[in-house]
């Protein structure tokens, strides 16, 4: 095992979840700053330019739905481990740092401010002072609603039909169908038939 992680590449490696050189790597110094600068054109364009939004996020992610919309502004590391899926919407500054994937579901509402970081340090000083780090995915079910200033954590799986309150640090996974909220993030609460009916809006 330790020949075959000799001889794989440091993005090899960061696609593995093992320890990789994120910093004095040129390939993947080169891939991030090619995304920063897609991502700096994106959050110069006027909102009105609908199109062109969607055009580099889909050029830019590995997988879109047909609808979405990402306020402005956005910034992640390497875009091509992003998978969004149908009616994804995003307000202002949302960070992914997708060194592992990242995937969210169909009709998944972020708020402002929010972070879903796969990129995790060494805890040891001299490791990450070497510049290592390792990535986990993170996983966003379907009819997900993230309150303003949430941070996802590295490995998480967040259920579907489930909101998560703002100002959340969420370290673990969370189920579906229920109220999260803290930091640590910890289920409040089930999502139920009452909750239906809290705006009398007629369903």
């Amino acid at each position: 095992m330790v020949k075959e992680i000799e001889i794989m590449t440091e993005k090899e490696k960061m696609q593995a979840g093992i320890l990789y050189d994120a910093n004095n790597n040129e390939e993947l110094a080169a891939e991030r700053l090619r995304c920063k600068e897609i991502c700096a054109r994106y959050n110069q364009l006027m909102p009105s330019d609908v199109e062109k939004r969607k055009e580099i996020i889909r050029s830019l992610f590995g997988k879109t739905g047909k609808e979405f919309w990402i306020e402005s502004s956005f910034w992640c590391d390497y875009g091509y481990n992003i998978e969004i899926g149908e009616n994804f919407y995003s307000n202002h500054n949302l960070v992914i740092l997708d060194g592992a994937k990242v995937t969210f579901g169909d009709f998944c509402f972020v708020a402002p401010n929010c972070g879903f970081y796969t990129a995790g340090h060494a805890l040891d000083a001299p490791q990450r002072d070497m510049g290592l780090e390792i990535a986990r995915p993170i996983t966003v079910g379907s009819h997900v609603w993230i309150g303003g200033h949430v941070a996802v954590m590295p490995g998480v799986t967040i259920g579907d039909n489930t909101v998560i309150g703002g100002g959340s640090v969420v370290t673990r996974d969370i189920p579906s169908g229920v109220i999260a909220v803290g930091n640590p993030c910890r289920v409040l609460r089930p999502i139920t038939e009452a909750d239906k009916r809290k705006y009398d809006i007629p369903i």
